[in-house]
């Protein structure tokens, strides 16, 4: 009967560098534009649908975001929690290769205190690796793919049942002798429409089954600022060259020879349920035209009836124009634009393949975007790109300056400046072809990713430099940028003094104390090296976030942030019997099959 309750699988997502509450590490502006903190605390979306599927099929499963858990508080000890746990197996994330550090220690903790508990990793980043993860003594099975909810059931199954594993699709694992085994990656589904992603659902039958919020809640100032998302594919259609999501890199690292998408019905159940949730924006990841006039027509058609209050967010990978927006304004009454041009030469965007079109479209498409009502339109341009300049970098603030002087000021521009930091993704073409996109690679296998990461500033860290640009000169291109753009925007009220003077403030300190590490690691002293490096861990914290923009300048205004609580209650209702009817279940299952299934 114990059963029944036991935990069969916790997913532990854990934080970029696992000891960041001790050590010194300047990560700088490498994750101001990302929602998350330099703990990159966000944990993959595709660990809910997993949950979901598993706790369909008997399952129960556990997620512990130990990296916001860690941020949340200095006293949660993640050795400890993971000490009095006993699941039936362990599951870590390593889809963004930033975490690869964190990963791999906590799955040494993982077995540490469980030996016998086996331990799987699954993500992108894990499926590139897989033959180097699995070596590890501390690593038992790999799950790839980009679609790993079916193989993941069916290692469960393994798992409880004591099954053979040579027949689970896209699985690595050891024999007993711990001779890996690479089983072929055949599952590759052509659609996505069996699993909502993310499944908020499980989400918040989850925080009721195990009594627990916060290992659940998905970035630090999430309570504050509930910002949701809807996955629409799998795949791209786009095949920029830095992109480890890109159509090469999906193909190389995953078998996936087109995008799988999820039908504009399913994507209209998700966001009714989010409706009843709150009223904080959607984010619709990947650009909807990817699968074609059809598809936009059909999910804008289904929108328009349900009368959404929510903002979208739209993301473009590509020029659009009236006939576009004019879909949106007239199915939805709030939304907002995400664009990524990376730079504005023309050239670079070409080779690259992003927004492969001219300046000029890109200007029509902003002007068509306002035309039809959108509140705000993200601009984002990167220092580090194939081929770009320190010069080009610089450049590319005189062109936001032309932007604004061409929409006169218009305060629904929100510039941004990022570095590509901190690493290149593997997979990607600039990672499989570095001599000819320009890349000189100072990381190539996992273990390069790890140690890179306990270096003390995100300098040090970088994976690359260009044939245009040292690493000195992508550090200081992008804070000398950053300081422009943010002059730029001072100049044009887009913001106040306060945060004008506040980032000019943490950019110069930023400057600084990079300087100051950089004479530090000179030291050939160990001791004294982490002694001076510890010395400047207070000042480190302080400039570590929002150090080349505004805390608030990535958000758009929630006039509701969650629902209420009639809403809210027929949410919990209905999931309350979603929750006993898979008891029930997971009860018949355990029991031998002999009561009746609900």
């Amino acid at each position: 009967m114990l059963k029944l309750f036991k935990k069969d699988l916790v997913f532990l997502h854990a934080p970029s560098v696992y000891d960041f509450r001790k050590d010194t590490t300047m990560f700088g502006p490498i994750s101001d534009v990302v929602p998350s903190s330099p703990t990159f605390e966000m944990y993959p979306v595709g660990i809910t649908s997993i949950a979901e599927t598993l706790e369909h099929g008997g399952f129960n499963v556990q997620i512990v975001n130990v990296a916001y858990q860690m941020l949340r508080s200095q006293d949660y000890d993640p050795e400890k929690v993971i000490a009095g746990m006993n699941p039936a197996a362990f599951g870590i994330d390593l889809h963004w290769l930033p975490h690869v550090h964190g990963s791999i220690e906590l799955a040494k903790i993982c077995k540490k205190y469980h030996p016998d508990i086996p331990v799987i990793f699954g993500g992108l980043s894990s499926t590139y690796y897989h033959e180097e993860l699995i070596s590890y003594p501390f690593v038992d099975f790999v799950v790839r793919g980009d679609s790993t909810e079916e193989p993941m059931l069916q290692l469960m199954k393994a798992i409880r049942y004591d099954l053979p594993f040579d027949k689970i699709p896209n699985l690595t694992w050891k024999k007993p002798d711990r001779t890996p085994v690479v089983n072929p990656l055949t599952h590759v589904p052509e659609n996505i429409d069996y699993i909502s992603v993310p499944c908020y659902s499980y989400v918040v039958r989850s925080v009721f089954k195990y009594a627990n919020l916060h290992n659940t809640v998905p970035y630090l100032d999430w309570l504050k600022y509930p910002i949701t998302a809807l996955l629409t594919a799998r795949g791209c259609t786009q095949n920029c060259s830095i992109c480890g999501g890109s159509e090469f890199a999906y193909k190389r690292v995953c078998n996936r020879d087109k995008p799988a998408y999820r039908s504009p019905q399913s994507l209209i159940e998700d966001i009714r349920l989010i409706q009843k949730l709150g009223q904080a924006p959607i984010f619709v990841l990947h650009d909807l035209r990817q699968a074609g006039p059809e598809y936009v027509d059909e999910f804008f058609s289904l929108l328009k009836k349900e009368n959404v209050k929510n903002e979208l967010i739209i993301e473009l990978f590509w020029e659009a124009g009236d006939e576009y927006f004019a879909k949106i304004a007239d199915a939805v009454p709030k939304f907002s634009l995400e664009m990524t041009l990376e730079t504005h030469i023309e050239s670079i965007r070409k080779m690259n393949g992003k927004f492969a079109c001219s300046n000029e479209q890109v200007e029509s498409t902003i002007a068509s975007a306002f035309k039809y009502g959108c509140r705000k339109i993200d601009i984002f341009f990167m220092t580090g790109i194939p081929k770009q300049t320190y010069e080009q970098a610089m450049d590319s603030i005189n062109y936001c300056r032309h932007l604004l002087e061409k929409f006169d000021g218009d305060k629904r521009l929100a510039l941004f400046i990022a570095p590509l930091a901190p690493f290149l993704d593997p997979g990607c073409l600039a990672f499989e072809f570095p001599e000819k996109y320009g890349y000189k690679k100072f990381c190539h296998t996992l273990e390069d990713h790890y140690h890179a990461l306990t270096k003390p500033s995100w300098k040090h860290i970088l994976s690359y430099e260009t044939d245009s640009m040292t690493r000195d000169e992508i550090v200081r291109s992008t804070y000398e940028a950053a300081l422009r753009l943010n002059a730029l925007k001072h100049e044009y009220n887009l913001i106040d003094d306060d945060v004008y003077k506040q980032i000019e403030f943490r950019i110069s300190s930023a400057q600084t104390v990079m300087d100051e590490i950089d004479k530090i690691m000179e030291i050939e002293d160990e001791n004294r090296k982490q002694k001076a490096l510890k010395e400047l861990k207070t000042k480190v914290e302080q400039i570590n976030r929002h150090t080349i923009c505004g805390k608030d300048e990535l958000k758009w205004p929630i006039t509701q942030r969650f629902g209420n609580i009639v809403s809210l209650a027929g949410v919990f209702t209905g999931l309350f019997f979603t929750e006993m009817r898979l008891f029930y279940n997971r009860a018949r299952l355990l029991l031998g099959q002999k009561m009746r299934p609900m």
